[in-house]
């Protein structure tokens, strides 16, 4: 059985927290934003008054992606570099970012769908069928993870296309915490499961 490193648990535990903490606090910074209607990436424009306080949440949030990435060893090999791959379109969407309130860039929109997309097709490519590892990155929970991820991702990507959207950032809010507390949720329920079937604490970095 490969097993999940002590610093993807760590990273793991770190990403929901600095997710939210980023854009709560980003937004307490910037009076008369509406995360309702305005999404994440407005609070990292070109024109926004805490652009470099939740840029550097994104940029922290994309290295623990990698960090997670490289040490979840018990998540199959496509998965790990799905999740790689995430963690660089997440750079793409800080470094692109976009240039006002109104606007957007096709650099953004790239990384920033990238981003969500794989995401929400790493448990998939994760996915181990050996029962000696947990649920979670087995079948029924990789399957379901995906097809509700990608479902709200794609519900999501047409909400922020609109241009009479009212309810993006709350959209967009959604599927962040969904798909980051269910990494999380993954990589600690493997952990847990590993110790247990083991018998004792196995760190592997």
């Amino acid at each position: 059985m490969q097993l999940i490193g002590i610093w993807a648990v760590v990273a793991a535990t770190l990403g929901p927290i600095q997710n939210i903490t980023g854009w709560t606090l980003s937004a307490l910074l910037w009076p008369g934003y509406d995360p309702i209607r305005q999404t994440i990436s407005d609070l990292a424009a070109d024109d926004s008054p805490v652009k470099w306080v939740q840029t550097s949440f994104f940029l922290f949030g994309s290295t623990l992606t990698l960090i997670g990435a490289w040490h979840a060893k018990s998540l199959a090999m496509p998965g790990r570099i799905t999740l790689f791959l995430a963690g660089l379109s997440s750079y793409g969407v800080a470094i692109f970012a976009v240039p006002d309130q109104t606007s957007n860039s096709p650099q953004h929109l790239f990384f920033a769908t990238s981003a969500f997309v794989l995401f929400s097709a790493w448990p998939l490519l994760a996915m181990r069928f050996d029962r000696q590892y947990h649920w979670s990155i087995r079948p029924p929970g990789a399957i379901s993870a995906t097809a509700v991820m990608t479902i709200a991702t794609l519900v999501f990507l047409l909400t922020w296309l609109d241009p009479d959207r009212t309810v993006t950032g709350l959209a967009q809010r959604a599927i962040v915490v969904m798909q980051v507390v269910w990494l999380t949720f993954a990589i600690w329920a493997q952990w847990l499961h590993q110790r247990k079937k083991l018998g004792s604490v196995v760190y592997q970095t």
